[in-house]
């Protein structure tokens, strides 16, 4: 199957795990005369705690409501793999988790049933949906109704040394990218680097683009065709840059950084603050806990404009060509509830979705992961806002037009009109494709 230009070549190869488990219950629906077996495939996280607790959650659905139930655990970075074999093959488990890029693709095809009802019975029961998640993870414009239940949320974390800073006076995180340059330059002391956010063409690069638009940029206009690079806006961010870097407060060498480039500054202590979605952090809870604890979780600073901090939703999902279509959605309801969900956020460090999940102790303060987590899920934005989300935006960030457009500029000298010319170019050759 490969509508709407899906390939195998999209998929992120990684090891995979897996783990089964039955149960059987008595649950209150007619009665279907053939026994009933319910597979969900699940993400795997960095937590063997986690992944018992949602197994357990599942088996126990299943147990109360008569449904044989089977759980397979599968690395988030093999699901679209997984996904995309078993829709080949005929064999889409009833139930599933999917990031972003897969619910967005897969919206369009009529894979997933609807379930604006459970949506709102679930945002009713629990104070609303935070608006970052809510609008991200809806694919109404697409599939004529709600595709997916989301369950957790990640994005970029600012994460800074407060061990450096609050000696130098700043006890709170920036608000605004200015504020971040006045504090990282307090605390440039080298080999010491005030900033180690990436400018290299991978993924962390691709930051710039939220910058690029708290500034007031923008890629391209409203209908997601014209390109918008050349505009004042995207000066005013560039002075803003080329004058942090002019300060020298970048880390050496993070216009070439690999994938990890930020991750290892970090780790090994030779910047202030980094950009991370959180796995950062993971490592160091586990290798350096004394860095752990001397480390503060914030969501973006803002620009002019105000905060553009993306925020990646992970959701559940319902098979439409299953049997159990309605069984699927009490599960999902059921794995909404705040005793699980407040066990499961200690573990799998995902942000919350629901506004009543701000009150679960998880959320209490203690757990400087989960209070960044949180930030961005009541501050953060859909996936290229104030952009539109759709193929063009994507392979614009593929190509990593925004990172080479600063390259442009702080390693080859280019004013901001050549630099800003070639990108519009550029990334106007893209958006002609589609």
């Amino acid at each position: 199957m490969n509508k709407g230009g899906w390939t195998r070549r999209r998929v992120l190869a990684s090891a995979a795990g897996g783990v089964a488990l039955a149960a059987a219950g008595a649950f209150p629906m007619p009665a279907i005369a053939q026994s009933k077996k319910l597979t969900y495939w699940g993400g795997l996280v960095l937590s063997d705690t986690a992944h018992k607790l949602l197994i357990d959650a599942v088996t126990a659905w299943g147990a109360a409501n008569n449904v044989e139930t089977e759980v397979v655990l599968i690395n988030v970075n093999e699901i679209t793999q997984k996904v995309s074999a078993a829709i080949a093959s005929g064999t889409l488990p009833d139930v599933f988790d999917v990031g972003l890029e897969l619910l967005t693709l897969l919206s369009r095809q009529d894979v997933f049933a609807k379930v604006d009802d459970v949506y709102e019975r679930i945002g009713s029961a629990h104070g609303g949906w935070f608006e970052g998640p809510a609008k991200a993870s809806d694919m109404t414009a697409v599939a004529g109704g709600r595709t997916a239940i989301p369950f957790g949320v990640s994005g970029n974390l600012l994460m800074r040394r407060k061990d450096l800073l609050e000696p130098a006076g700043f006890t709170a995180a920036p608000k605004t990218w200015d504020e971040l340059v006045t504090q990282a330059a307090a605390i440039h002391k080298p080999p010491l680097s005030g900033l180690g956010l990436a400018l290299s063409n991978v993924g962390d690069g691709n930051l710039q683009t939220s910058v690029l638009q708290s500034f007031g940029g923008r890629i391209a206009d409203d209908a997601g065709k014209k390109v918008t690079l050349d505009s004042p806006e995207t000066r005013l961010w560039l002075t803003w840059l080329k004058d942090a870097w002019d300060k020298g407060l970048f880390a050496p060498g993070n216009t070439v950084w690999d994938g990890s480039g930020d991750n290892q500054a970090y780790l090994s202590g030779q910047v202030g603050f980094i950009a991370n979605t959180g796995s950062v952090a993971v490592a160091a809870r586990k290798d350096d806990p004394e860095l752990f604890e001397q480390t503060g979780f914030s969501a973006l600073p803002a620009g002019p404009i105000g905060t553009i901090s993306p925020v990646s939703p992970q959701s559940r999902v319902i098979n439409a060509r299953s049997p159990l279509v309605e069984e699927g959605k009490s599960l999902l309801e059921h794995l909404a509830n705040s005793e699980f969900m407040n066990e499961y956020f200690q573990y799998a460090i995902w942000g919350p979705v629901l506004k009543d999940q701000e009150q679960l102790p998880a959320f209490d303060g203690s757990n400087t992961i989960l209070n960044g987590l949180l930030d961005l899920a009541k501050t953060g934005t859909p996936p290229a806002y104030p952009d539109v989300f759709n193929a063009a935006y994507a392979d614009m960030s593929a190509n990593f037009i925004i990172p080479k457009l600063v390259q442009r500029v702080v390693v080859d000298g280019w004013d901001f009109d050549k630099a800003i010319a070639e990108g519009q170019a550029s990334t106007q050759a893209i958006y002609d494709k589609y």
